[in-house]
């Protein structure tokens, strides 16, 4: 009780002091009014870039590449090898045919100037210059005009066919200028790109477009197709000169153009080149991989019958006897679908691939067999001199059609009344050899009026064949007691 009095006389004392107490601690002083936020400054208006300014700027660049890489782009001039003369059938020939038909498909015609001349751009100071191999073939002298008009004989140190590549080498009493080399693998499609050379004799034309394109194939120049498609203009003599990035670094070898069409140019990665020229340059040759087989893609008729979608890998139509691939276990019927973990879906894509591995690895394919995936472990031979798998065989022109030798025994095996020729195992749709109405299956037996044996006699009379004229191929068709006719095949990817 004594307790609850204090506190009832503490509560008392606290309420008589309350009125006491200020009166800002009694209730809130009153708002104060509030004053305006100070205004921003406004946003300064964004400053339209000057176009001018900007065109200079990019004229500037363009000027920049012109003058650091020109210095090392060279004109490459040829005189080419003398051929043999008629082998003396020609009247007989004109007597049979006619006059008209002589003249037009059989009559020889030499060139009236064993002179030719093509671009190629220095890659080392030691004097090692890249070019195509169309630009030497069968040369029998090779010269090489600088920028500043000195001339050198060149030295052939290597060529490879198949890629349409060559190395030169020239000796210079003092380091001579050199472009560098980019990595071709970091292209953009539309990036600058800005081709230097000498079309039609021009020397040192600078032509500007972009990257319209990349990793294209089957235009049927070379075996090996990954060309960069480019709109800066290409033209006759633009052949072995540089494709350039704005940093003035080489990204491609111009290579190619499609002659019925504009603006439409190939040029090649300048990592496969390099990749060609160190061989080149160390043996003389290429070595290839090799896995021994023939190969066809899936098409959309095929793609059912093996258990795939179309344009899902590449379909094993022989293989090889004795070759790795049988060694391995492939068979004819398998589609490979992968090789390392990548996937495959076209026959160059495969090819070029197969190509790029060293002779003696392992690689690891998956093949879809009977409907069932299966992987496979393939050690990779070297491939023969004379590849025996398919080939994507079109001369330096583009014809626009694959062939492979007639391998000995496939006469007898296939009942045909031939022994030699080249046999047709792709047509591309639209080509050339479309056009001529050849098909899959045709054995050429001439170009010409001259026989073919092989794949290399073939490529180098579709060689011969000048720009704006045609080929005339003699062709055994199978099927039906099988029958031989005359085959016009015209030119179609002209080369620069």
């Amino acid at each position: 009780m004594r307790v609850s009095m204090k506190v009832m006389a503490a509560l008392v004392v606290g309420l008589a002091l309350v009125p006491s107490l200020p009166a800002q601690a009694q209730a809130p002083s009153p708002p104060r009014p509030s004053r305006p936020a100070p205004a921003k400054p406004d946003a300064p208006a964004p400053v339209k870039p000057d176009a001018r300014a900007v065109l200079r700027a990019l004229e500037d660049a363009f000027s920049a590449v012109a003058d650091r890489v020109t210095p090392a782009v060279v004109n490459v001039s040829t005189v080419a090898a003398q051929k043999g003369s008629s082998n003396g059938e020609d009247e007989r020939y004109r007597e049979f045919f006619g006059d008209d038909l002589y003249d037009r498909y059989f009559r020889r015609r030499p060139r009236e100037d064993g002179r030719a001349s093509g671009s190629g751009v220095i890659v080392d100071p030691k004097g090692y210059i890249l070019t195509n191999n169309h630009v030497i073939e069968n040369a029998r002298e090779i010269t090489v005009r600088l920028s500043d008009s000195r001339k050198f004989p060149a030295k052939l140190v290597g060529r490879d066919p198949k890629t349409d590549l060559a190395v030169l080498k020239v000796d210079a009493p003092a380091p001579l200028p050199a472009a560098e080399l980019a990595d071709s693998d970091r292209l953009r499609v539309g990036q600058w790109a800005i081709a230097i050379g000498n079309p039609f004799g021009l020397d040192r034309t600078v032509t500007v477009g972009i990257i319209s394109a990349t990793a294209r194939n089957r235009v049927g120049v070379a075996t090996y197709e990954n060309f960069i498609q480019t709109d800066a203009s290409i033209n006759p003599g633009n052949s072995g000169g540089p494709l350039l990035n704005l940093d003035g670094k080489v990204i491609g070898i111009n290579t190619a153009i499609v002659a019925a069409g504009q603006g439409i140019g190939f040029s090649i990665p300048i990592n496969e080149a390099k990749a060609v020229m160190a061989q080149l340059i160390a043996k003389g040759r290429v070595v290839r991989g090799w896995l021994g087989v023939v190969i066809q893609d899936v098409t959309d008729e095929l793609a059912s019958s093996f258990g795939v979608k179309e344009r899902e890998g590449v379909l094993v139509a022989d293989v090889m006897k004795g070759g790795p691939a049988e060694t391995a276990g492939l068979r004819a019927g398998d589609v490979v679908v992968e090789l390392d973990g990548t996937r495959i879906r076209e026959v160059p894509d495969l090819q070029r691939r197969i190509a790029g591995v060293a002779p003696g690895q392992k690689v690891r394919l998956v093949v879809v067999r009977d409907g069932a995936r299966q992987p496979v472990t393939v050690a990779i031979g070297e491939m023969p001199s004379e590849e025996p798998t398919l080939l994507a065989q079109a001369g330096a022109e583009g014809f626009g059609l694959q062939i492979e030798p007639l391998a000995p025994g496939a006469a007898e095996r296939l009942n045909l009344p031939v022994s030699q020729g080249v046999l047709v195992v792709d047509v591309a749709a639209g080509g050339p050899a479309d056009r001529a109405g050849l098909r899959r299956g045709d054995i050429i037996l001439e170009v010409a009026r001259q026989p073919v044996a092989d794949a290399q006699s073939f490529g180098q009379a579709l060689a011969a064949v000048a720009p704006g004229e045609a080929a005339l191929l003699y062709v055994h068709r199978p099927g039906g007691g099988g029958r031989n006719q005359y085959v016009v095949l015209e030119r179609g990817v002209q080369q620069p």
